[in-house]
């Protein structure tokens, strides 16, 4: 029997999880929405065991199924005892976006029940904490277009990403709007000048040059970048010794406009460089 790679799809309604499976069937995963979660044992060994063995396989396990996760943690256990690799991810969203995405299709919430969106929402929550807590990646699709959730997952799971490497997703970020759901490490940048009080450099991003003249020009923007570096090149390989296949590492400023975005893209370039998968995303750049 051929071991295979199994990824769960799993999530809060509402988040994108029937986007993220399409992604991956375009990718080459065979992907099936709702199975029970007892037959995936069998599922998956039906899939390594046939002449023509299926070894990407994407499953979608949430909410419809009911106590879906009595049995769940068993199964994947015993999966990965079987020698296949298992990873969950899962999607998430603000009540507020979630809210607003049941109000704009109309449909009601699986769990509301005569209630609130919302009130479906928080139960919803309760009922997946564990499985949130296990999650190999934990995405944030409050700010993603479709494009967006397609390509990091693609550049997550295509198959020819060095797998001896972790993935990393890079996220810049305004404190004003929140922390990143989906963040591992977050490092602020606040304490650098605001380019947000000069005129001429108001409109602009970190992707623009002027800003990162103007802030390789304040004396502690070398050195804290340096250190970061450091610091970062010590601690990824360790989370990679640890089993870890992905990292999401944020950098935040007041507005998510300029700092955080400028440090962000040193950062990936650096990490890129050493052989890295980068993903970026600058999640508040084009917030007023």
């Amino acid at each position: 029997m051929k071991a295979a790679e199994v990824v769960i799809i799993t999530g809060v309604s509402g988040a994108g999880k029937s986007q993220a499976i399409k992604c991956l069937e375009d990718i080459g995963f065979f992907c099936i929405d709702n199975l029970p979660t007892t037959l995936i044992p069998t599922f998956v060994r039906l899939c390594t065991q046939s002449e023509h063995a299926i070894e990407r396989v994407a499953l979608v396990i949430d909410v419809r199924e009911g106590e879906f996760l009595t049995p769940l943690f068993d199964i994947l256990r015993t999966l990965r005892a079987e020698g296949h690799v298992v990873k969950i991810v899962f999607l998430d969203a603000s009540n507020e976006v979630l809210v607003r995405r049941f109000s704009e299709s109309r449909r009601p919430h699986p769990l509301a029940a005569g209630q609130s969106a919302l009130a479906g929402i928080t139960t919803e929550r309760q009922m997946l904490i564990r499985i949130r807590g296990e999650a190999d990646l934990i995405i944030d699709t409050s700010t993603l277009t479709i494009h967006e959730l397609k390509r990091f997952l693609s550049q997550a799971f295509m198959i020819e990403r060095p797998m001896a490497k972790i993935a990393l997703s890079l996220v810049s970020f305004g404190y004003k709007y929140g922390l990143p759901f989906d963040a591992d490490v977050v490092f602020d940048t606040r304490f650098l000048p605001s380019p947000h009080f000069i005129d001429d450099l108001r409109p602009l991003t970190g992707l623009d040059a002027q800003i990162g003249e103007f802030l390789m020009r304040v004396s502690v923007t070398k050195p804290y970048l340096e250190r970061l570096m450091a610091l970062l090149d010590f601690v990824i390989p360790l989370c990679e010794e640890e089993g870890r296949a992905y990292l999401t590492i944020a950098l935040g400023c007041t507005g998510g406009h300029h700092r955080s975005v400028f440090f962000v893209e040193q950062l990936a370039g650096h990490f890129r460089e050493c052989g890295y998968q980068v993903n970026v995303r600058h999640r508040d750049i084009e917030r007023t």
